[in-house]
């Protein structure tokens, strides 16, 4: 019977550790300077470009279009996502 739990408890935590990392995601479109700026490597320059880049479409648009370098993008791509903005 302990066997069965620890595997339940160690499956449940697994579980509970990627639903955090998913909510934990920055949408590019709609996060606020503040949060972007929580970012490894986001300053205020950086946070500027990209609010002002918006809307994406992609989250490798960053570099595509010239807003990060590669190298700040990669210390974030697994941090961000870039949902699509629907037209008003």
């Amino acid at each position: 019977m302990r066997k069965q739990f620890a595997v339940c408890v160690l499956a449940l935590a697994g579980f509970w550790s990627a639903a955090q990392t998913t909510d934990a995601l920055l949408d590019l479109n709609t996060a606020t300077a503040a949060q972007l700026k929580t970012l490894p490597g986001m300053g205020d320059a950086y946070v500027r470009r990209v609010v002002e880049g918006r809307p994406y479409t992609m989250k490798n648009q960053l570099v595509q279009k010239g807003i990060l370098p590669q190298t700040a993008y990669d210390k974030i791509k697994d941090r961000i996502v870039a949902h699509r903005v629907a037209k008003p």
